[in-house]
């Protein structure tokens, strides 16, 4: 395969296992960094972006916990840039790590990312991104008034928050520049730190951005050749966990938007992912979207395995 530029979306479990602890995290992004290496050992230049929703909500509940008038709780923004920081410090020290035990000279950096959304996106009417820790349908009743609990996927009650669609990337340039200066680079972390254009700068709002679509705005801004999500299977699938289930290789823009017209992808699970995907291939000329599992990213590349996506056949 010739030299290219990906980004890789990293999915929330790809960073956190069943202990929530640094620790535990650290080890699971060490793994991680393990299978991403093969895209470096491949020559080609790399940004990763990741999740933190599990880890945004946590920070959140320990800002509510210690809140005070001497040592107030920081706003969400704020709290998506201190998730930023801690995700993009272990991940960089895992791959640092990785890198030099296979004798791979290359550097790896962290950019905090601010990415512009609509201040009118009708997401901020209308809170739908999950964030923190699973809770009963109890614990959630029983949660504060000013916040939204939803069902989320079958697994509990999560706490929900504006989710709005990205438009730019404040540093796109920076991180540009920075892969092609050679730097492996981690960045829109979270989806990015949500900020609204106003005349003296941006200021930053409470939200959450789903970090599949700034990923895809990243991709596109700095013009990769392919954008792959990781996500927790080897391939998307219609008709899932039905007897007539199928899965998808390789699939156009066209029929995918057919079958998200019949409700094939789960809202708050595939169907941001596979939008995310379309979204990428239908801005950038010959760019192309794998969706696979962080364990099928060798096969997919070597083998063209997973689900990938295409404008037209």
């Amino acid at each position: 395969m010739e030299k290219q530029r990906f980004i890789v979306a990293l999915g929330g479990n790809a960073i956190l296992t069943d202990d929530p602890s640094a620790k535990a995290q650290q080890k699971a992004l060490q793994d991680t960094t393990e299978k991403l290496s093969v895209l470096v050992e491949a020559g080609h230049e790399v940004i990763i972006s990741h999740g933190n929703g599990p880890q945004v909500g946590n920070l959140l509940l320990q800002q509510l916990a210690a809140d005070s008038p001497e040592n107030p709780a920081m706003p969400l923004d704020t709290l998506v840039s201190m998730t930023q920081g801690s995700i993009g410090y272990w991940l960089q020290n895992a791959l640092q790590k990785t890198l030099q035990r296979k004798n791979i000279d290359k550097e790896v950096a962290t950019v905090l990312t601010q990415v512009v959304v609509d201040e009118n996106d009708p997401a901020f009417s209308n809170p739908s991104k999950p964030i923190g820790p699973f809770l009963t349908e109890e614990e959630a009743n029983n949660a504060s008034d000013e916040d939204v609990y939803i069902e989320d996927a079958g697994r509990g009650w999560r706490k929900v928050v504006p989710s709005p669609r990205p438009v730019n990337i404040k540093e796109s340039k920076v991180i540009e520049s920075m892969v092609e200066a050679g730097f492996i680079t981690v960045a829109a972390g979270g989806g990015g730190i949500p900020v609204i254009n106003e005349k003296d700068g941006v200021e930053g709002v409470e939200a959450v951005i789903d970090k599949d679509f700034a990923s895809a705005k990243l991709a596109e801004l700095v013009k990769a050749d392919t954008f792959i999500i990781l996500t927790g299977v080897d391939n998307v699938y219609i008709n899932f966990n039905k007897p007539n289930q199928k899965k998808l290789e390789e699939v156009t823009v066209a029929e995918l938007e057919q079958y998200i017209k019949e409700d094939q992808f789960a809202p708050g699970s595939m169907l941001p992912k596979v939008e995310a995907a379309i979204e990428f291939v239908k801005n950038v000329k010959n760019g192309k979207t794998v969706i696979t599992s962080l364990e099928n990213i060798a096969n997919a590349l070597e083998n063209d395995g997973g689900t990938t996506v295409v404008l037209e056949e």
